[in-house]
């Protein structure tokens, strides 16, 4: 009898013009999985063929990018990696084989407040503080720094009473949030998961768009809303102004993580757990069976990409572009590999293995 043997961790199918894209629009995507604990990279090899870097961040959330910094939410921590292309041509392992070098630098340790989407703006880093619902911001002074909450929500409790979720900011400054329901209570938002979710207005603290089916990932792009909705597999535009929003196009499963480079759209898709007490009545459920990734063609609204994953990955939450990197490579904290890594304004170091040495009293 013939056996088929279990693909391999991290394997993946995808269609064959997606290397060629990625080539053609110069940038590499990053997403995050909490469900495997892993930020990964996906590259262009060449106009064929791809080449994945996963390392492992407990429970990895949302992802910021401001330059050169990346900025990764994690179970109890928010960790900063600088990419320092130096450190990639003199990789010990590897030189000269990434364009760039992701190496950790500051991290802030929360604790246990459920961080969601994040993104920086001129008050600093900002973070979406599901357990408390609030927006907050990051700094080495407190675990958070309240900001804003929404004006239903009556105590800053961790509770995850309306399970506030997604960021969108405009000129440095959050401008809309989402939220799957509008309680206030505990977890009151799994109720109506399906029905009740809502887009906000942060500056007046006004509801803007009711009744969305499960929002996740509001992002301004041209001035205009796009926000997906989990619960029906589709990607919105939004018309705050008229308190509306369409279809630009359906994919079929649980949307979820959405990135913009020029007039392409990359967006997460997540397989659904079928033992999830919040996910295993959605009819969406029924069709989520793949997670991965669907790049869309904004102006024609047509899918023209796509990544599979056939192992490890189930659950994608955030998906960002890392423009003009085609090879990044990334250190996490989770070994000491990354103390090597030695970083000044006027150079990058290895630092060497040392003996360690007794020390006579």
């Amino acid at each position: 009898m013939q056996t088929t043997s279990p693909p391999a961790p991290f394997s993946c199918k995808y269609s064959p013009n997606l290397p060629e894209l990625l080539m053609q629009l110069n940038c590499t995507i990053a997403l995050t999985t909490y469900q495997a604990g892993k930020l990964i990279f996906i590259s262009a090899v060449d106009e064929n063929n791809l080449v994945q870097l996963p390392r492992t961040f407990d429970k990895a959330m949302g992802l910021a990018l401001q330059g050169d910094k990346l900025a990764v939410a994690t179970k109890n921590e928010l960790v900063i990696l600088k990419n320092d292309p130096r450190l990639g041509q003199s990789y010990p392992n590897h030189p000269n084989k990434y364009d760039a070098f992701f190496a950790p630098r500051v991290t802030y340790y929360t604790g246990a407040v459920d961080i969601h989407d994040i993104d920086w703006g001129v008050a600093g880093l900002w973070g979406v503080n599901t357990s408390f619902s609030c927006l907050c911001l990051i700094n080495e002074e407190f675990s958070f720094v309240p900001q804003w909450k929404p004006h239903f929500v009556h105590d800053l409790v961790s509770e995850d009473r309306c399970h506030l979720n997604g960021l969108a900011m405009q000129a440095g400054k959050p401008k809309y949030v989402t939220a799957l329901g509008t309680g206030n209570s505990y977890q009151s938002w799994r109720e109506k998961v399906v029905t009740d979710g809502v887009v906000m207005d942060v500056e007046t603290n006004e509801i803007v768009i009711p009744n969305v089916p499960m929002p996740h990932s509001p992002r301004l792009y041209d001035n205009k809303l796009f926000l997906l909705t989990s619960a029906t597999g589709d990607i919105m535009l939004g018309d705050p102004e008229k308190g509306t929003f369409g279809s630009l196009i359906n994919l079929k499963g649980f949307v979820r993580g959405m990135a913009r480079i020029g007039d392409y759209l990359f967006v997460g898709l997540s397989r659904l757990r079928q033992n999830s007490s919040t996910f295993k009545h959605l009819e969406i459920a029924k069709l989520a069976n793949e997670a991965g990734i669907d790049v869309i063609h904004v102006p024609t609204a047509t899918r023209v990409a796509y990544l599979r994953y056939l192992a490890s990955v189930d659950e994608i939450y955030d998906v960002q572009l890392l423009p003009n990197i085609m090879r990044p490579g990334i250190m996490n904290t989770q070994s000491d590999a990354h103390h090597k890594a030695l970083s000044i304004p006027s150079g990058t170091f290895w630092a060497a293995e040392r003996p360690e040495q007794s020390i006579i009293s």
